[in-house]
C-alpha cells in the first residue's frame, strides 16, 4: 500500500482569526522568528517574476491589438502580493455603450466569465484566457472606474512597505494552506479595500488559487 502523504499548514505564532477580522497585519503582528520564515517565503515568491513579466507584457499585447486599449495589472502580481500559483488579472477601461462591440470583439480569444459590479451604481465585464499555462483574467471596467482603479494602484506601489508585502503574503499563504477557503477569498481583496473603499470589494468564491 503507497502511504499517505498529507501536507501540515505552516506554524505559526499570528492570531489569524483576529487578524483577518481586523483586515490588516503589521509587522508588530510578528515574533522576529516568523517574520523571518515570511521573509523568507517571500522572496521564494519572487523567483517567478521574470516569467509572469513576460507573459504579462504577451497578454497586454494581445490585449492591446484585440481592443484597441493598454492593459494595466490590477491583480496580485502586480502589487507584489502573489503567491506561486498565481494568475494575472489585467485591467482595461472601456465605454460602457460599447460593451456588446467588445464581447464580439473577444469572443474568438477569450471565454466571458460574466458581468460584476464595481460599485453600486456600475459593473466592469470579465473575461478569461490562458497563455503559457498561466490563467490571464481581463476586467473591462468604465473609464471613471479604470482611473480610479489606477490611483489606488499608484498608492498602494508607493506607500504600501515592504514588511507590510511580506506580512500580508505570509497572512494569505497560511489561510490558503489551512483550507480557511473563505476568509482567504476575502483577505486577497483586503489592500484594495484599505486603499480604495468606495468600490464593492466581494470575493470571488471560484477565483481563490491567485
Amino acid at each position: 500500500m503507497v502511504p499517505r502523504v498529507t501536507t501540515q499548514p505552516p506554524f505559526t505564532e499570528l492570531d489569524l482569526n483576529a487578524i483577518t477580522e481586523r483586515r490588516w497585519v503589521d509587522r508588530g503582528d510578528f515574533t522576529d522568528a516568523e517574520f523571518d520564515r515570511a521573509r523568507a517565503f517571500y522572496e521564494e515568491m519572487r523567483v517567478h517574476d521574470d516569467r509572469l513579466e513576460r507573459v504579462r507584457a504577451d497578454a497586454a499585447a494581445l490585449i492591446s491589438e484585440w481592443t484597441g486599449h493598454k492593459p494595466r495589472d490590477v491583480g496580485s502580481f502586480g502589487t507584489r502580493l502573489n503567491l506561486e500559483s498565481s494568475d494575472l488579472d489585467l485591467g482595461i477601461g472601456y465605454p460602457v455603450e460599447d460593451r456588446d462591440r467588445l464581447r464580439e470583439v473577444l469572443a474568438p480569444h477569450t471565454t466571458f466569465l460574466g458581468e460584476r459590479k464595481t460599485r453600486f451604481s456600475t459593473s466592469r465585464l470579465v473575461f478569461s484566457f490562458t497563455l503559457e499555462s498561466v490563467e490571464i483574467d481581463l476586467s473591462a471596467l468604465t473609464v471613471e472606474d479604470y482611473a480610479v482603479a489606477c490611483r489606488m494602484l499608484d498608492q498602494i506601489d508607493t506607500t504600501m512597505t515592504l514588511d507590510e508585502r511580506i506580512a500580508h503574503t505570509w497572512v494569505k499563504h497560511l489561510l490558503r494552506s489551512s483550507d480557511r477557503t473563505d476568509e482567504y477569498a476575502a483577505w486577497k481583496l483586503t489592500t484594495y479595500a484599505r486603499f480604495c473603499p468606495e468600490f464593492n470589494w466581494v470575493p470571488i468564491p471560484e477565483k481563490t488559487g491567485a
